[in-house]
């Protein structure tokens, strides 16, 4: 069992997979779930949220995104983790120059189809600026955060309470996340007591989602672990994240 530095050589067979599973939830969740806003009327009032809970789509899945991330964090280590949050990130940018590009081309007026294509997809992929600088920074700080505090922990309470690992990074890593999402992205356009209640229950949906699939992140761990014959420890790992170096 791979513990240390000791494995730089070692061949993985699902760190690719998890990796490309990875970017396709986080592209999907903020380039689709964006263009969707829910309300959810409740039978009683929530403090911060009140009797309706207006929400994001993206928010449903967005957060699969983190169980990925603290699976690849506690199997194979932050530094292998740091490889593949750099590559949602290239993914969100690329996806980002992409859209923008494709939405302000001309459309041929030979095509009748584009007569209402164009305004369709302005209105599901045209996101302000706001929201797109405030997406992409979200992500990185708040998996950064996430894997950080998740493989400081490891480390910490040697291995054990897998459990409260996941969800005390999860609840810091989204905590950063939304603090940073919400207020770029809507802060002037919506009220206070709006932006406030929404970041609070996206905050504390986010983590009850961590909460509910804790026992499927048991099971995916333990598989991982017994495959991959890997149990990493980050005790020498250099936690910058401003290089893609591996242990």
């Amino acid at each position: 069992m791979i513990t240390s530095a000791s494995d730089s050589r070692h061949r993985f067979r699902y760190f690719d997979l998890i990796m490309a599973a990875f970017v396709t939830v986080l592209l999907c969740a903020n380039l689709i779930g964006p263009a969707k806003v829910c309300e959810l009327a409740l039978p009683f009032a929530l403090p911060f949220v009140g009797a309706t809970l207006v929400f994001g789509a993206g928010n449903i899945f967005f957060p699969i995104s983190y169980i990925f991330g603290d699976v690849l964090t506690e199997v194979y280590g932050y530094a292998r983790a740091r490889k593949v949050i750099w590559a949602g990130f290239a993914a969100m940018i690329f996806a980002t120059i992409m859209t923008l590009t494709i939405l302000n081309l001309p459309g041929s007026s030979d095509e009748p189809f584009n007569l209402t294509l164009q305004p369709s997809l302005e209105i599901v992929f045209g996101n302000t600026w706001r929201i797109v600088v405030a997406s992409i920074a979200a992500f990185w700080v708040g998996d950064f955060v996430n894997a950080y505090i998740l493989a400081r922990m490891k480390v910490s309470m040697q291995g054990r309470h897998l459990w409260m690992r996941t969800i005390g990074s999860t609840i810091f890593g989204q905590g950063i996340d939304s603090l940073i999402f919400y207020p770029i992205a809507f802060y002037g356009i919506w009220d206070n007591q709006t932006l406030l209640s929404v970041l609070v229950f996206n905050w504390c949906f986010k983590v009850g989602i961590e909460v509910i699939m804790t026992p499927a992140t048991y099971l995916a761990v333990g598989f991982l672990k017994r495959k991959e014959q890997i149990d990493y420890y980050d005790t020498d790992t250099d936690f910058s994240p401003f290089t893609l170096d591996e242990p």
